[in-house]
């Protein structure tokens, strides 16, 4: 880690443009404090790229990112937002008299850093994978002739803790979370219904016992007929983190 932090560093000082790029479904959890302190440290310009914008009611969303400016929603999945991602960063470019300016990218793990990137440039320029952590150096990526992009590594800021959140946001891959259960129970109680929904089963305040009826529900079952509460968490976490739930 304090690797990547050393990357990041270099990228900031390098960069004239910074974009952090967040999960539309999980704003506060995904960004990066110490990231954004050390780029306004630098009195560098930062966007805040809302990505996955396609997952969520965008009025909810909207109220969600007051504060935060400028701002940008896109959909890597839609290709949705960035002919005006591009117009911001020209922008910014302009505002500080630069002719072509270097564009780094930040954000945590698979909040979709690289596909960003390949949507600004229009086809597939920097490598992407659904495993989180799949970036691991620095990598330069012409997508205009005046715009130079610089994607990273994915990062966690030095005092993060909470292990659960970084599950949900993606940080953490599905197949190697420690809990599984405990995230889906966060994940139940701070969008209720979208999970029961998603399953077709029965919205319920237990959170266990709707973790249960969805194992059920899959037959992903323990000898005796018992729901495999692991399984059917990872199964549930595996859909969130490809978007294919809806938060």
């Amino acid at each position: 880690m304090a690797n990547f932090w050393k990357l990041v560093n270099a990228v900031i000082a390098r960069a004239d443009i910074l974009l952090e790029i967040i999960d539309a479904r999980m704003i506060k959890e995904t960004r990066n404090a110490e990231v954004e302190s050390k780029v306004k440290g630098e009195g560098k310009p930062l966007i805040y790229v809302v990505n996955k914008c396609d997952l969520v009611n965008i009025e909810g969303l909207k109220k969600k990112i007051q504060g935060l400016h400028p701002c940008v929603f896109v959909s890597t999945t839609k290709h949705h937002g960035f002919t005006r991602l591009k117009e911001r960063i020209l922008i910014e470019a302009h505002k500080r008299k630069v002719r072509q300016p270097r564009v780094g990218v930040l954000g945590y793990p698979n909040v979709g850093k690289s596909s960003v990137i390949n949507g600004l440039k229009g086809r597939e320029a920097a490598k992407t994978s659904s495993e989180s952590g799949y970036t691991r150096s620095v990598q330069n990526i012409r997508v205009s002739p005046s715009i130079m992009m610089i994607d990273t590594p994915g990062v966690f800021p030095i005092l993060e803790n909470d292990k659960v959140g970084n599950i949900l946001t993606g940080a953490v891959d599905y197949s190697k979370a420690k809990n599984p259960e405990d995230a889906v129970l966060r994940l139940l109680e701070e969008h209720p219904g979208i999970i029961e929904t998603y399953f077709k089963v029965v919205a319920m305040a237990d959170g266990d016992a709707a973790l249960g009826e969805i194992g059920l529900k899959k037959n992903f079952l323990k000898k005796g007929g018992k729901p495999d509460t692991d399984r059917t968490a990872r199964h549930i976490l595996k859909l969130w983190q490809k978007g294919e739930i809806k938060g």
